[in-house]
């Protein structure tokens, strides 16, 4: 067996003086390669936004760079930005009645556990007139409750709708109520119009009297549902330029009840909004008007977010 040792490498041989000056070239050629490419990163590297190099794909950290969205939490290019105001905050928004309720009426009669007493499990909600063709309540609260849902989002909030017309009735007002405690949600509002008479016009909100039957109790919820309400209503009239209730409150646009099971059944703050009287023309002149609505949504939203940024 041959070992490694015993075939020494031969010895170099003078090549031709051709040959060696051809051997200097190259060799002089690989010690100034390097030294190129170090150049050149350097030059590249003064040339791209901050001193970086640009990507393998071709894209830089600058302007047209693609990242992840603002909602996200960063820019445009990927670098971190303030947070969303409502990011952690979750919203449940309960658009009042449905459309469906005037087809479900046995549904929609049986009667609930609210903790004062029984009461029926939702109802129709009122019209602009008794007549065919009024504009409904209940497509009046899902389009602003939409409208509030998409701006409480772009505010990096958590919404949920109780529903979404995408049930044939209901829910019933028990339930309602427990959607708002099973998403432990930091605030519950209700949209509504109201029905009284003609005459009778500006917005309201209710707030949860102080309850304590059954499987109502109020006590926590009193104070910062009240808060929120209050809230709400100052927001409510500078965007829409509504005034307080004329018929109830004595001017304050504030209705205590303890009669509404969404109100006694919550364990989480909320209240609901009256946003005007549907059978008062000046009202309904407003209410069924797309812009006016969008006004309203966006002062209940910056009520909401006023009580969740404290």
């Amino acid at each position: 067996m041959s070992h490694p040792e015993d075939h020494p490498e031969p010895r170099s041989v003078p090549a031709p003086a051709g040959r060696r000056t051809r051997r200097r070239a190259l060799v002089a050629a690989a010690v100034l390669l390097p030294v190129a490419l170090v150049a050149g990163l350097a030059l590249a590297q003064e040339g791209s936004p901050e001193g970086r190099p640009a990507s393998v794909d071709g894209r830089s950290g600058g302007e047209g760079a693609t990242g992840p969205s603002p909602s996200d939490g960063s820019d445009g290019s990927g670098g971190p930005t303030a947070k969303a105001p409502l990011a952690g905050k979750v919203v449940v928004v309960d658009p009042g009645h449905n459309p469906g309720n005037f087809q479900h009426a046995q549904e929609i009669n049986r009667e609930v556990d609210i903790g004062t007493g029984r009461k029926a499990c939702d109802a129709t909600g009122t019209t602009t007139s008794d007549g065919p063709g009024g504009y409904r309540e209940a497509d009046f609260t899902l389009d602003v409750s939409r409208k509030l849902r998409a701006r409480l989002r772009e505010q990096g909030a958590t919404v949920i709708l109780t529903h979404d017309a995408d049930r044939a009735w209901g829910p019933c007002v028990d339930e309602r109520a427990r959607i708002g405690n099973e998403a432990r949600a930091d605030a519950v509002v209700s949209v509504h119009a109201d029905g009284s008479a003609r005459g009778n016009h500006g917005y309201h909100l209710i707030l949860p009297a102080r309850v304590k039957a059954g499987a109502a109790d109020t006590a926590a919820i009193v104070g910062p549902s009240r808060d929120l309400g209050e809230r709400i209503g100052r927001q409510f009239a500078l965007a829409t330029g509504s005034k307080p209730a004329n018929y109830l409150g004595g001017g304050t646009g504030i209705d205590v009840r303890d009669d509404l099971g969404g109100l006694n059944l919550s364990r989480v703050p909320k209240v609901f909004i009256e946003c005007g009287n549907m059978r008062d023309p000046q009202d309904a002149a407003r209410l069924t008007d797309g812009a006016w609505r969008e006004k309203a949504a966006r002062g209940i939203a910056e009520g909401i977010m006023s009580f969740l940024r404290g």
